[in-house]
């Protein structure tokens, strides 16, 4: 049989190059790495600079707002509420409430946005207000669901119970937010706040 990396074979100069690549350099100053060895360092660190560029530009309010279905829905009562504007000044964007800051819950948020929700965007499931009222209860349910099984994780990135001040609450705020009402009932922040940052659907 004949070799496959005969004198002429295109495939000689790559082996060559490839070995090249990889072989430890004779040279002191460069620490005995092979030339691959800094390339795919610098490759690695170009990915993970675009990569997380690419996570933060997904998950800024321009981007969340950037199709119409939320730009003229629930954008617009978003901007009405004390989340988007208050005597503090502290704003709350979309992905303060709808994505996980932890990196590995992230990432699988953003999977199932991509799986989930963009195909219903180009589908245009939602494309008008009509249609996005048709659909809004079960919409809501599907984040309240989602929201109480992770226990409220993103409200409680804000807002965390150790540093109210219970005693300034009302009565009834003040024995809902209590470790003792939360152990019995197995309540979370939506069970109690499902308007908080958009209208509640109809029929609800």
């Amino acid at each position: 049989m004949g070799n496959s990396e005969t004198p002429g074979s295109p495939r000689r100069p790559l082996v060559r190059f490839w070995r090249w690549l990889w072989e430890q350099p004779k040279r002191w100053f460069l620490l005995g790495i092979p030339v691959g060895g800094f390339a795919a360092f610098v490759v690695g660190i170009l990915f993970w600079g675009g990569f997380g560029t690419v996570l933060q530009a997904t998950s800024s309010l321009e981007f969340c707002t950037s199709c119409h279905e939320m730009r003229d829905n629930v954008y617009q009562e978003y901007k009405q509420t004390i989340h988007y504007q208050n005597p503090m000044g502290v704003r709350a964007i979309c992905s303060d409430c709808h994505v996980p800051h932890a990196f590995f819950p992230k990432i699988l948020r953003k999977m199932s946005a991509t799986i989930n929700e963009l195909p219903k965007h180009f589908l245009g499931v939602i494309d008008t207000r009509e249609k996005f009222q048709a659909h809004r209860l079960e919409l809501a349910q599907q984040v309240w669901a989602y929201m109480k099984s992770t226990d409220s994780r993103e409200c409680r990135s804000c807002h965390s119970y150790e540093a109210m001040a219970l005693a300034a609450q009302s009565h009834s705020a003040s024995i809902k937010h209590s470790p003792e009402w939360r152990a019995r009932t197995g309540q979370t922040c939506i069970d109690c706040h499902k308007g908080i940052a958009h209208t509640l659907p109809e029929g609800l």
